[in-house]
């Protein structure tokens, strides 16, 4: 009685444990298919890369080559002029201003010298009286040359004091 019990659960414990195990063989084989693709998508991936990586070489050599063939190397005297070249072209432009300032240095110059000297002839009109003349300049210098007083001068030739003492001073010679 037992036995007729225990077969049938007995059957359905095997039909569950082969349903469990057929379940797990169609997983992993699910998965194993699944990882294959993805190795066979990995190395697509890298067999394209190694592709561009071989063409990337070919053409780095090629280049290297060209390099060495086509492009000789500069002398010493060619790069010395080169470089006079390049500092020559970038101080041109500071030499033109210099030149333009110096220039404008010469006109300022010119222009003070001009306005100095006008400005000495004018003080020499303005400073001198209208009734001193160069007689009496002249009379002036030769009678204090001969020891002669600013007082006695001044009465002489009609002339203030002061007067007589600046054509003195003008004429540097007090």
């Amino acid at each position: 009685m037992n036995l007729e019990i225990l077969i049938p659960n007995l059957v359905y414990i095997v039909l569950v444990l082969v349903a469990a195990f057929g379940y797990m063989v169609y997983h992993v084989l699910s998965k194993d298919a699944q990882h294959e693709r993805n190795i066979r998508s990995v190395a697509t991936v890298v067999e394209e890369l190694n592709r561009e990586i071989f063409y990337l070489k070919k053409e780095l050599t090629e280049i290297e080559k060209n390099l060495h063939t086509e492009v000789p190397r500069m002398s010493d005297e060619e790069i010395y002029q080169e470089i006079e070249r390049s500092v020559y072209d970038m101080v041109r432009p500071f030499s033109a201003n210099m030149q333009e300032l110096h220039q404008n240095m010469l006109r300022i110059d010119e222009q003070i010298e001009s306005r100095i000297t006008s400005l000495e002839s004018g003080v020499k009109q303005i400073s001198m009286p209208s009734y001193v003349h160069a007689n009496d300049d002249a009379k002036i210098i030769s009678l204090f040359q001969q020891g002669i007083g600013l007082d006695v001068i001044s009465k002489e030739l009609n002339l203030s004091k002061p007067e007589v003492e600046f054509v003195l001073k003008i004429n540097k010679i007090k």
